[in-house]
């Protein structure tokens, strides 16, 4: 495995670990006052870390095309910060 391989999955696995604490802490959150809101929030959040998750995977473990891993990763990664948007407008 390269160095940049390496740097990649070490990334790749901070931000798998970050954003599973986040979505944890804002669907804990969500559970506690039922804001739709924050069950908003923790779904975006969610998105984001899948999509990062899913892009790791699919090149790592499956040998995707890396033009397709990063529009998989690019499209979910846009989705869930539509949602994260969407939960910062609602009631």
């Amino acid at each position: 495995m390269s160095e940049f391989t390496l740097a990649v999955v070490a990334f790749k696995t901070l931000t798998l670990a970050l954003g599973g604490v986040i979505t944890y802490f804002a669907f804990k959150a969500y559970r506690r006052t039922r804001a739709r809101a924050l069950g908003a929030l923790s779904l975006g959040f969610a998105v984001v870390t899948l999509g990062s998750l899913l892009a790791g995977a699919a090149q790592q473990g499956l040998g995707v095309d890396a033009d397709l891993v990063l529009l998989i990763e690019s499209a979910l990664t846009a989705l869930g910060f539509a949602i994260i948007t969407y939960s910062l407008y609602t009631d």
